[in-house]
């Protein structure tokens, strides 16, 4: 990997994986997801995951995929690296969802290991790079086998690697040490898939996160990642710890796109929470935690 810090990469360093709001009655709200692409780029993004886990992907249809890669392209193309989640768990569906989002103009493709299958690892291998082989867009591979039931094993990570098209790796693996060795051992550019991870694995060598929190706090993720780049430890530390608290108000006590739409509702940023089945929005005891984590980093926000 190279030391510079000033060269521009694949994906950017502070990309947000974008919620999908949804209209009171449940349908895309395509016009919302426009200007909530504009927001996080204004507020210091230079990347953003459209339909990936926390764009509950899953309960979209391709239409609605394609949709949401056609709305925030148009809305932030060229001021920031559009990526589709693009993926499932079945490789030809996969193929084809990631060739019509290059159609689209999209600027890179989300890869997860594939989920449930519970494949060995050569087929984790094979279809990424299926998906890798079926377009000429770089390719941002998904580690989280909190989701997807297994992990990418370091050394086929390696190997994948080799691929000219697959540049960048989300980590959300959890495992430092593994996760150093393919920072030590690949080129691939590594994003933490953890918001909590930023600081230290940024300190191994990666070039930035891939955040559900950064919607909620996209200028101060900016500062803490520009700060890690730059080499200034004390800034990055001091942002790390008041991060925190928010850190926890989104990922620790429901599912991260549930607690990112809410907080956004009370925000104002977002008109509803409104998730999709099997998702449903949280109960009171669900939220008491939520403000309370809020409250301890001095935010104040009406329901």
């Amino acid at each position: 990997m190279s030391e510079s810090t000033a060269r521009e990469y694949t994906f950017g360093t502070l990309v947000t994986a974008m919620v999908t709001p949804f209209t009171e009655d449940g349908e895309v709200d395509y016009r919302k997801a426009g200007e909530l692409a504009e927001k996080l780029v204004d507020d210091g993004c230079d990347g953003l995951v459209v339909t990936g886990t926390t764009g509950e992907t899953s309960t979209l249809t391709d239409e609605e995929n394609l949709g949401m890669f056609k709305t925030v392209q148009e809305a932030v193309g060229g001021r920031a690296k559009v990526i589709a989640g693009s993926t499932t768990n079945d490789t030809r569906h996969s193929v084809r969802l990631s060739k019509q989002a290059a159609d689209l103009g999209v600027d890179g493709l989300l890869v997860t290991a594939p989920y449930y299958n519970k494949p060995s690892q050569a087929g984790v291998r094979a279809h990424v790079e299926a998906v890798a082989d079926a377009t000429d867009l770089p390719v941002m591979v998904y580690d989280i086998p909190g989701r997807a039931g297994i992990a990418i094993a370091t050394e086929t990570l390696y190997r994948l690697a080799e691929h000219p098209r697959i540049v960048a790796l989300k980590d959300a693996k959890a495992d430092y040490q593994e996760t150093t060795r393919v920072l030590a051992n690949t080129d691939l550019d590594v994003y933490s898939g953890d918001d909590g991870l930023t600081l230290p694995l940024m300190a191994a060598g990666a070039v930035g996160v891939v955040s559900v929190t950064a919607h909620v706090a996209t200028a101060k993720y900016r500062a803490l990642v520009d700060a890690m780049l730059a080499g200034d430890l004390a800034t990055a530390r001091r942002l790390h710890f008041e991060l925190d608290p928010v850190q926890r108000a989104v990922m620790s006590h429901i599912q991260g796109a549930v607690a990112a739409k809410l907080i956004l509702k009370w925000q104002s940023v977002l008109s509803n929470s409104v998730v999709r089945l099997p998702l449903v929005e949280p109960t009171d005891a669900e939220i008491a935690p939520i403000r309370a984590d809020l409250e301890e980093a001095g935010w104040n926000l009406e329901a």
